[in-house]
């Protein structure tokens, strides 16, 4: 009875009630047009680190800096910002390997350093990786040429993109066992450190920065970043390599090369530099006893909360000053750029809810007035004001029904017009977003429900006030004014 006395009553009042529905739909419309893109954006980055490269939770040194797997989640003192080794590796190994829910488990020295390949000079972000644990855990890395690096040897991999952009301002394209010299700087001067290419690789879903990264052994990062590793034996460095160590880097590529006189008729280049380190090499004997990494990354199994593990094992590592952050906070800035236009995106959305709540109201505060006689007589014969509420909030979750499905509906239509148009990406940031160089989008369940919701929940807040006003309709002032 009380539904079709709310379809008769809507249908009576056709033109202010379209106007409800339109300005809900269009909020609703908004809400899954926005939503759909930053959750699509959220899958496609969490695909491509979390297979590739951050797993779903990484362990690092305690700081007041927050930190990605690359430096400081902050860009003003990412530049100064050192890495810090992570104290008490073996305690933490021993507590990670109790807990459960853990499918792999690898670990990470992490660095930056200019490569010199094939006369090409480039900025690179240094993966050391655990080559025993390393691969199997992230099946996002894909071998294009070449092997795999092995555990224990000296070597490196580049990414496929890398290599077709030296091709591209060199003309040859590098082939493996190409010599890779990597140069540092920092406090007590430079390293430069060679390695062969034993690989060239890509990442299934690569996300922004990662074609920068080359995946390298372990210790040529600890070198490459002056991290001293525990040995059984001491190292001892000739006075070359110790004035390398202090020198400054301007004395370096000057003539007087170490302050006395050039015995090389040929001019300083990168392959004077290589015949001298092939002269000069760096003992690297010793076994390392230590674990000198900078992070511990893990991956759980699908059934295991990442939020829930983190809490848990926090409180175990925290005494020995060991922090456990998700793979959004292991991404850095891209992942957190993201969250923060969610969060933006969802104010904004607020407050188009306001100015839209009261524009409703006042809508249905005039059509209110308009039946102040109907609702009177209904008071008079005995309506009591729980059917009277319910009344008008049956008409306006109606609306709300109408004005929800209306805005998912033309939000999937506009989705399948904009895929259809195949719309590139020129930009990278916004293509990383994406998970791919092309404009699409994507349905998804989850965030129609929220919008229809939205839409509801529209419909409930507001009726408070118009029901209130209803309320108060005194029943013989009510035929007095009919």
């Amino acid at each position: 009875m009380t539904f079709f006395l709310a379809l008769r009553n809507i249908a009576k009042n056709k033109k202010n009630n379209a106007i409800i529905i339109l300005l809900i739909a269009i909020i609703s419309f908004i809400f899954f047009i926005g939503n759909s893109i930053i959750e699509k954006s959220n899958i496609s980055l969490y695909q491509a680190f979390n297979t590739s490269l951050t797993g779903d939770v990484v362990l690092q040194k305690k700081s007041d800096t927050s930190m990605n797997l690359f430096g400081a989640n902050t860009p003003v003192i990412d530049e100064f910002f050192v890495i810090p080794t992570l104290p008490a590796y073996d305690e933490i190994m021993k507590i990670i390997n109790t807990e459960k829910g853990i499918s792999e488990i690898t670990s990470q020295v992490s660095g930056k350093a200019y490569l010199d390949l094939m006369g090409i000079r480039s900025p690179a972000l240094l993966c050391g990786i655990d080559a025993k644990t390393y691969f199997s855990m992230f099946p996002g890395i894909i071998l294009e040429e070449g092997r795999i690096l092995y555990d224990g040897e000296y070597g490196a991999m580049i990414t496929k993109d890398r290599a077709l952009r030296i091709e591209r301002q060199n003309g040859r394209y590098p082939e493996i066992g190409s010599p890779l010299l990597f140069t540092s700087g920092g406090n007590l001067g430079f390293k430069i450190r060679e390695v062969p290419l034993v690989g060239i690789f890509s990442y299934q879903n690569p996300g922004l920065f990662m074609n920068e990264i080359i995946i390298i052994d372990p210790q040529t990062v600890r070198v490459l970043n002056s991290i001293r590793v525990a040995t059984s034996s001491d190292i001892e460095l000739s006075d070359d390599a110790l004035f390398m160590l202090s020198a400054d880097i301007d004395d370096i590529f000057f003539m007087d090369f170490f302050d006395y006189q050039p015995v090389y008729e040929e001019e300083f280049s990168v392959d004077f530099l290589q015949a001298w380190l092939s002269e000069s090499p760096v003992n690297d004997s010793g076994s390392v006893t230590g674990g000198d990494w900078n992070f511990i990354i893990i991956s759980l199994e699908n059934n295991v909360s990442a939020a829930s593990f983190i809490n848990s094992i926090n409180k175990k590592i925290e005494p020995f000053g060991v922090t456990a952050v998700d793979w959004r906070t292991a991404v850095g800035l891209s992942a957190i750029l993201l969250l923060l236009i969610q969060v933006l995106f969802n104010a904004g959305i607020v407050l188009v809810c306001v100015a839209g709540v009261i524009t409703v109201i006042n809508i249905l505060l005039i059509s209110v007035f308009r039946r102040t006689r109907e609702i009177g007589t209904l008071r008079a014969i005995g309506a009591s004001d729980m059917f009277i509420s319910s009344l008008i909030l049956l008409e306006n979750i109606i609306l709300s029904v109408f004005a929800g499905t209306a805005g998912i509906i033309a939000g999937s239509v506009f989705m399948k017009l904009i895929n259809s148009l195949t719309i590139r990406i020129p930009n990278e940031l916004i293509a990383s977003l994406f998970g791919g160089s092309v404009l699409s989008f994507e349905f998804i369940p989850r965030v129609a429900g929220f919008s229809f919701l939205l839409a509801l929940l529209l419909g409930i807040i507001v009726s408070i006030y118009p029901v209130y006003v209803t309320l108060r309709i005194e029943p013989m002032e009510a035929v007095r004014q009919g």
